[in-house]
């Protein structure tokens, strides 16, 4: 299995003394992620695997006197009390008490945690505040088409990482674009789980997704014990499918789901906490404004999408190209009082419509909307290739 390119930046930051958190969906790579890690460090350095699925694992860490657990540590590694020890930790949720024992030796002993967590959700209020400052947290997402394109062997690992988006606009070329376009079909339908991307066979892909979306309620919703909250929430998400790319009323969908408000909005909180959806705040100068207005609402990959249900290739295409851009930085969209819009900005600076076969008119709405927000930066996003300039490509992000 190729490393994932966030592999590489964590590798920056190993000898740093800030605890490392890495957090995503299940079967994003989160453990192989962190098992390579644990490879890369070698057999020089003092390590310890934990895995919290096993209780025996979890059982080092039940004990009151932390002083205790670090000479268990210790014992364990075989290191002396100048030699730093690297404690790996996979699924770090199912034991949160282990938070404050990762402040207390990393303060007290330098001890060096790298750890995973399957959601936002469970780890947003995990670690103690007194950890601020004292940890680096990672988000791991599925493969975007980039790493999709590497873990074919189509580009190299240099290319991969470019983060540098003006410079990936100017190179694109019609060369490039045509090379990938039967990748991006297969990338549309079955997104960027890392086992979905290297299995061959579309019936086996599809299975795979299955029972991810499976492993996503026998693990993730452990935590909501209610099973009318389950069923909700299962319902909920099948209301959202047909929404994706477009603004929710969140009234609308408490009507057709019979629960209230404020129960659609913990649930819209944890479906985007596990990673399962996107929200895309509406654009403005104002952060007030941008935070009161409606949300747009996307899945985190199109293989899922794919799986809960049916959407049109137009909305498909966007759902991929938001995700694509995601990894860029922050992202909003435009609505001029419901008459005219922009489906992507991206960090206040860069403007995007997404088409599936983009014209001129395309291009000149777009431009002009762009100078009403005194954004100088604009492109039409053509999955059909449009050799113009202010036209690219979906396949080169």
């Amino acid at each position: 299995m190729k490393k994932r390119l966030l592999f590489y930046d964590i590798l920056a930051q190993i000898e740093h003394k800030n605890a490392i958190v890495v957090t995503g969906m299940r079967q994003v790579g989160k453990t192989t992620l962190l098992k390579q890690l644990y490879m890369e460090i070698g057999h020089e350095k003092k390590r310890l695997w934990f895995d919290f699925d096993n209780p025996l694992d979890m059982k080092v860490f039940e004990e009151i006197d932390y002083r205790n657990i670090y000479a268990r540590l210790q014992q364990m590694a075989g290191a002396t009390k100048d030699e730093k020890i690297y404690v790996f930790i996979d699924e770090l949720q199912n034991f949160p008490e282990t938070t404050k024992i990762i402040k207390y030796l990393l303060d007290h002993y330098g001890v060096k945690f790298l750890v995973t967590g399957s959601s936002n959700f469970y780890l947003k209020n995990l670690f103690p505040e007194s950890l601020s400052g004292r940890k680096f947290l990672y988000d791991l997402p599925p493969l975007n088409f980039k790493e999709y394109l590497y873990f074919h062997d189509k580009i190299s690992l240099e290319q991969a990482q470019e983060k540098n988006i003006s410079k990936i606009l100017l190179e694109q070329n019609i060369f490039t674009v045509k090379r990938f376009e039967p990748d991006y079909e297969a990338y549309l339908q079955y997104g960027g789980f890392p086992e979905v991307v290297v299995t061959e066979g579309q019936e086996t892909k599809q299975m795979i997704l299955k029972n991810i979306f499976k492993s996503f309620f026998e693990k993730d919703l452990k935590i909501i014990s209610d099973h009318q909250d389950i069923r909700e929430l299962r319902d909920l998400l099948l209301l959202l499918v047909p929404r994706v790319g477009s603004a929710m009323e969140v009234s609308k969908l408490a009507s057709e789901l019979g629960v209230d408000r404020p129960k659609i909005y913990s649930y819209l909180e944890f479906l985007q906490g596990v990673f399962m959806i996107r929200l895309l705040p509406k654009f403005s100068h104002s952060i007030d404004r941008a935070v009161a207005g409606g949300k747009k609402v996307y899945f985190s990959d199109n293989g899922l999408l794919n799986i809960i249900g049916k959407v049109n290739d137009a909305q498909l295409l966007e759902n991929a190209v938001v995700n694509q851009l995601a990894i860029y930085g922050e992202l909003n969209f435009y609505n001029k009082r419901n008459t005219a819009e922009i489906d992507i900005i991206l960090n206040k600076e860069m403007a995007f419509e997404i088409k599936s076969s983009g014209i001129d008119s395309d291009k000149t709405k777009l431009e002009r909307l762009s100078a009403d927000l005194k954004i100088n930066k604009n492109f039409v996003i053509s999955k059909k290739f449009i050799d113009k300039s202010g036209f690219v490509s979906p396949v080169i992000f």
